[in-house]
């Protein structure tokens, strides 16, 4: 998969759906929520990956309303809804590509919703080592998104993608559960979870281990 390809396909795909975009997936406001709730006490410095308009945020700054947080997403059109809300100067917004911006570092938690179902398992690996190196010792990785309980349905959404990635407007690319947790360990990341949310949404947590691999 050609992950600079791939990354403007999602920025063409939801510059064009910014103006829809909270309707759609404030339906989905419970598996955003889980993430907040996932969070352990003290919580001070958050990167969040494809942050979009910032909906998983709300929840976020009620409970921790003194946190700092790291807003990465491809789309500036996204960020700059973000940008309007009423927590935006404890924002930092960053467009472009996960896989070229510096993440930055010593985060307490790495978060993202509904926005890493993009990549084949090369290209999460690579972003699993970015997301372990920017966390504190001790750091959570929380994700709320789509995950398949099978490598066959994994492989058949790959297998399309790889075939014609223009298919259809937003083609998902969601993996495997076990593959994802193999890739996670692979990186060095303990205490690893899949909790389900509903039909579609899985909560994937881990912690950043003492040493890399």
């Amino acid at each position: 998969m050609n992950l600079k390809l791939r990354a403007q396909e999602m920025k063409v795909f939801f510059d064009r759906k910014t103006e829809g975009y909270d309707d759609v997936h404030g339906a989905l406001m419970e598996n955003k929520i889980a993430i907040t709730r996932a969070l352990p006490d003290g919580i001070r410095t958050m990167l969040d990956l494809g942050a979009g308009t910032g909906l998983e945020l709300i929840p976020l700054f009620d409970r921790f309303p003194d946190a700092c947080v790291t807003a990465i997403d491809i789309s500036e059109s996204m960020l700059g809804v973000l940008k309007t809300r009423p927590f935006a100067d404890r924002v930092v917004c960053i467009a472009g590509n996960f896989f070229e911006v510096p993440l930055g570092c010593d985060y307490d938690a790495v978060i993202s919703s509904a926005a890493l179902h993009h990549f084949d398992p090369d290209g999460k690996r690579a972003l699993y080592r970015l997301i372990y190196a920017a966390l504190k010792p001790g750091g959570v990785y929380i994700n709320s998104d789509r995950f398949y309980e099978s490598i066959e349905d994994q492989e058949i959404d790959l297998r399309d993608y790889a075939e014609d990635p223009n298919r259809w407007p937003h083609m998902d690319t969601p993996l495997a559960m076990e593959v994802e947790r193999a890739l996670l360990e692979t990186v060095g990341f303990t205490d690893i979870t899949f909790e389900a949310l509903d039909g579609r949404y899985w909560l994937n947590r881990a912690r950043k281990g003492t040493v890399s691999v």
